[in-house]
């Protein structure tokens, strides 16, 4: 394989500490390397260095003869002025760009929805993100240099940019370097992986869950090393203060080992592991939206929704998905109150309390001059659900931050701890119903681990919308897509969602001057199955979300529409929803299970206390019953 770009040595350094230091790798034509870290550990520095964006402080880089290196940062700059189609394709001819099916492709899966006569200046975020990509991946570049080009993008657009990624190239030509907290996109597009950590950079073969089970097997290694060495320290320890006296006959060597052993030994840290939160009790009706409509004044007036049922119960943990400007955003505020339907009604249970994780921090704006310690000053007495009181130092401990941070002003805090800050403050305030607005913005892959782990023993209801694919199949049970002002179920899940919204895309045809069909002007027909899957879309019926509020997915016929056999989408569709099925019904179960143990050490003279689980009981009955009847008819199906 050629070799393209090379590093030696690489140093930088802001007058802070080392960001890197001695830093030695290279470039060769095949890698598809994802780069991870904490959040400032450096890793937009490196591959600023790499592609020759920023200069190094110490060592060098080098680049083969001839190599064109595309790259993507954060900044999204664009020559004031630019209309979309100006900062794509420049000066080329219509029919220059519009004769290449690969700059069609990239157009029609990034940009379908611009017109390309509107100034870039006039975009929003997401939408010039996406120019920005296409500006990129129009051209031919032997090494693209892509620093989070996830953000902004739903979450159809993410695997449509993976598989263009993983197509782009023939095999062993061309090279990927990305950095990106989306785990799904990296274990998609990657196979090695570099981690920034320490001013340094440790390799790793293979895609993000490689590279987690390699880093486990490290620090295993690590921690039975750091085990003897730690034995070692208590009996080079215990011989060095056994009295002065002694120690002044023993020889020097002896103690300045023992003092090298101590020197570097790492302070103490707890892994980030937030215990549940103590809940608010929960009734049986949550939030119910019932035949509502948002619309939105013009001129003209935007109806954003129409006609949304939907009956949320106890428990759920729901993850909505949809195109960027679907409405996500607008049926979250309709069920935290913040936006008040035009038509229909919105119904509160009168135990509840919601409380909502906002895109944009809003929640500490007024604390922005103010230290961390103020803002958790609030809160006197914190208790965990085992009943421990944590001081606000140790508390924030749990979700990484150094106890002399509690001295920082918020405004002062990085993205990351801020966003970090955010979901603590929220979580504080004992909701029992929890909504997420893209909540893993600006946190790494750690604290997104972390995030999960939180949100997995967090007793409540759980609403979330995210374009990060892995979280959203990690912390919810089922899916809805907002489609059309609709909100539809997914029995099977994102892979339903994205099977959908390409289908709307073929049924459809190009959407503005950008569209599949652009170079023509013509749009695909639907065939009768594509159109008998997209009439559909609508909205979630009180049935449908009844069923969802009993922890099962709505029953959806296991027959294409013509009584025929199952077979292609169709069929991957009741498989995924079959494995769904299995997840929900060994969960139903094991709350069962537990729920006898607790009625088993429950205090047998706490009569009301007995009542209360054993109602419980029945529901969990109904769900286990309605779950198995349901996997008997997919495996009757299926075969």
């Amino acid at each position: 394989m050629a070799h393209l770009i090379g590093a030696e040595g690489l140093g930088v350094d802001f007058g802070t500490g080392p960001v890197l230091d001695g830093v030695t790798l290279g470039l060769e034509d095949g890698d598809r390397i994802g780069v991870v870290g904490a959040n400032g550990a450096g890793k937009s520095t490196l591959i600023s260095v790499l592609a020759g964006l920023r200069p190094a402080h110490a060592g060098r880089v080098t680049r083969a003869t001839g190599v064109r290196v595309g790259v993507v940062d954060q900044g999204d700059a664009f020559t004031p002025g630019a209309t979309v189609l100006d900062a794509i394709v420049g000066d080329a001819a219509r029919h220059e760009w519009a004769g290449d099916p690969r700059v069609r492709d990239i157009m029609a899966g990034l940009v379908p929805d611009l017109d390309a006569d509107a100034l870039v200046g006039s975009l929003s975020g997401g939408q010039r993100r996406r120019v920005a990509l296409a500006r990129t991946l129009v051209d031919d570049d032997d090494v693209l240099v892509l620093d989070e080009p996830t953000n902004h993008l739903d979450i159809d657009g993410v695997a449509w940019l993976a598989s263009h990624l993983r197509r782009r190239w023939a095999t062993n030509r061309g090279a990927l370097l990305v950095v990106t907290h989306d785990r799904w996109f990296l274990d998609e597009v990657t196979s090695r992986t570099w981690e920034v950590v320490d001013a340094g950079v440790e390799q790793y073969e293979g895609g993000y869950a490689e590279y987690i089970l390699q880093r486990l097997e490290r620090n295993r290694i690590s921690a039975v090393t750091e085990q003897r060495r730690q034995n070692l320290l208590r009996k080079e320890l215990a011989w060095l203060h056994r009295g002065a006296k002694a120690r002044s006959t023993k020889p020097k060597f002896r103690i300045d080992a023992a003092n090298a052993l101590i020197a570097d030994v790492p302070e103490v840290r707890d892994p980030i592991k937030l215990q549940r939160m103590t809940a608010a009790r929960l009734g049986k009706e949550v939030v119910s939206l019932i035949n509502t409509h948002v619309t939105y004044p013009g001129p003209p007036p935007m109806e954003v929704l129409k006609d949304v049922t939907w009956l949320i119960g106890p428990g759920e943990r729901t993850g909505i998905l949809g195109p960027n400007g679907a409405g996500k955003s607008t049926l979250l505020k309709l069920i935290t109150g913040e936006v008040q339907a035009t038509q229909g009604y919105v119904k509160r249970g009168l135990t509840v309390k919601v409380a909502a994780l906002s895109q944009h921090l809003v929640e500490l704006d007024e604390w922005a001059g103010h230290r961390v310690a103020t803002v958790l000053r609030q809160y006197s007495s914190i208790k965990l659900a085992d009943g421990t009181e944590l001081t606000p130092g140790q508390l924030l401990e749990r979700v990484g931050f150094n106890p002399s941070q509690l001295k920082t002003q918020v405004s002062a805090l990085s993205g990351g701890q801020r966003r970090r800050l955010q979901l603590l403050v929220v979580l504080l305030s004992e909701p029992n119903v929890l909504v997420l607005d893209e909540p893993t913005n600006d946190l790494d892959t750690d604290m997104l681990a972390a995030l999960e782990d939180l949100l997995d023993s967090w007793p409540g209801t759980l609403i979330v919308v995210s374009h990060d694919r892995y979280l959203m199949e990690r912390v919810t049970d089922q899916q809805y897509a907002v489609m059309d002002g609709g909100l539809r179920h997914l029995p099977g899940g994102i892979d339903e969602y994205i099977s959908l919204a390409q289908g709307m895309s073929r049924v459809g045809g190009g959407v503005g001057t950008f569209g599949p069909d652009a170079a023509d002007g013509g749009g695909a027909s639907p065939s009768p199955a594509d159109a008998a899957n997209l009439s559909d879309t609508g909205r979630a019926g009180a049935s449908a979300s009844e069923a969802g509020r009993e922890g099962a997915s709505t029953a959806t016929p296991v027959r294409s529409v013509n009584g025929a056999a199952l077979s292609g989408a169709g069929l991957r569709a009741a498989q995924k929803e079959l494995a769904a099925v299995e997840r929900r019904l060994k969960k139903v179960l094991q709350q069962k299970a537990e729920l006898d143990t607790r009625m088993s050490a429950h205090d047998p003279t706490d009569y009301p206390g007995l009542a209360a689980l054993a109602a419980r009981l029945p529901v969990l009955d109904a769900k286990a019953t309605e779950l198995e009847e349901r996997w008997l008819e997919l495996s009757e199906a299926l075969g």
